[in-house]
């Protein structure tokens, strides 16, 4: 079987399983999400196992230390896959809820209510992780899904897809409800992306080549997990304490994913007396700092950065400082280079705060907290499928709701258009 058909096949077949699963109740979907969280921990083993195969494949091929972080799995990630899909069966579900619903003087009801959105294909890279919290998502929502992961987890994502089909087939789902594209040719993404008689969204969430090449390809539609260029400012009325904390935590803490801060913005009036504070907790860390003039000046261990570092999404541990001459630089400094991911403001000025909240373009606008928190998880949403940095038809981290869409019913007594 050629690549064609073997994509076209699998799409054919999870779109059957679309119709059957819009159908299954709640609780036999939460049944199956909670038996699937029990096997991938009885299967942790076998899962670490086969990623270590991809984390070995990972050295070689000379991936950086925080693209291996996010492509690692141990016993406590396997088993924080197990939690997320025991908490997604916890959540409501959204299928079925009546949003409104009015009646028309002639006589007519109409509502409009929430229902799945059928075959939902999602690429992604590095992160195993996804392929459990994406499948648990789709499943509760009733919604089949073609898992597309990068060749670098191409162990681990079998692995763990394994464990979730043979537990949601002991509860009822659909065999071909859960798929997994063993194949990472390329040419098998494009395939996907002209399928739209199967498949109804497209969801891709990886690297900047990756979401252009979806977005430029694609017929069916497609909500976009861009790149993630966060900012934080540091206004001239911040506490200097917590500028610190938060500002440690968005670069450092974990700097291999779309939530942490790339750029740093400091208020000049704030600059001489912390900069130095956190170019030290920087340069501990082993963070390498690319700096405008002013910064150098203030920090002369810094690098000087490029207009390219502005636009950069390191990924990595270096970032971008850039002092600035008032809020409305930072402002316009983040319409200009942001990618409507997250931004975050440290202030303890009211009418700055509210000012960033109102005027900053993005999926999470943030005062005095880091951007790390931009994530499903975090958010109550129990997981996400991706953080879209489209506006439509869902922006921000993709939960349950987020996979649905409405369609409208009307009840009537015999009314006819005159």
């Amino acid at each position: 079987m050629d690549i064609k058909e073997y994509v076209t096949d699998i799409a054919k077949r999870a779109k059957a399983a679309s119709r059957t699963l819009a159908t299954l109740s709640t609780d036999v979907k939460n049944t199956a999400l909670l038996k699937m969280a029990d096997r991938l921990e009885e299967q942790a083993a076998a899962i670490i196992e086969a990623n270590k195969k991809d984390m070995a494949d990972g050295e070689a091929k000379g991936l950086s230390k925080a693209m291996l972080d996010r492509l690692m799995l141990d016993e406590k990630r396997v088993k924080g896959m197990a939690d997320t899909l025991r908490e997604v069966a916890g959540l409501p579900d959204p299928v079925g809820e009546v949003i409104r619903m009015w009646k028309r003087p002639n006589g007519l009801q109409i509502g409009k209510v929430r229902v799945p959105i059928g075959v939902v294909g999602i690429i992604y890279e590095s992160r195993p992780n996804v392929t459990a919290d994406a499948a648990s998502l789709c499943l509760k929502t009733g919604n089949a899904v073609i898992l597309r992961g990068g060749s670098e987890a191409i162990h681990s994502n079998t692995a763990i897809a394994k464990a979730l089909k043979e537990a949601g087939a002991e509860a009822g789902i659909p065999a071909d409800a859960v798929a997994v594209m063993e194949i990472t040719d390329r040419a098998a993404v494009m395939e996907m992306l002209k399928l739209d008689k199967f498949v109804d969204l497209v969801i891709p969430r990886g690297g900047e080549a990756l979401i252009k090449a979806v977005a430029e390809n694609s017929t069916v539609p497609v909500v976009k997990h861009d790149k993630g260029l966060c900012h934080t400012y540091v206004d001239e009325d911040a506490d200097p304490m917590m500028a610190l904390k938060i500002c440690y935590n968005a670069k450092v803490q974990r700097p291999g994913v779309c939530n942490a801060m790339e750029t740093l913005l400091v208020h000049k009036k704030a600059a001489d007396g912390w900069l130095p504070a956190i170019g030290k907790k920087f340069k501990e860390a082993g963070v390498e700092i690319r700096g405008c003039e002013r910064t150098l000046k203030i920090l002369p261990y810094a690098v000087a950065a490029s207009a390219e570092d502005w636009d950069t999404e390191y990924l990595d541990l270096i970032i971008s400082v850039k002092v600035v001459d008032s809020l409305q630089e930072a402002i316009d400094h983040i319409a200009e280079h942001g990618s409507s991911h997250s931004e975050a403001i440290i202030t303890e000025n009211y009418s700055h705060a509210q000012r960033f909240l109102q005027e900053v373009d993005a999926a999470a606008v943030y005062v005095n907290a880091s951007t790390r928190f931009t994530d499903g998880g975090q958010f109550g949403l129990g997981a996400e499928v991706g953080i879209s940095t489209s506006k439509l038809h869902a922006r921000g981290p993709m939960g349950l709701e987020d996979l649905t869409t409405t369609k409208y019913i009307i009840y009537g007594s015999g009314q006819v258009r005159k």
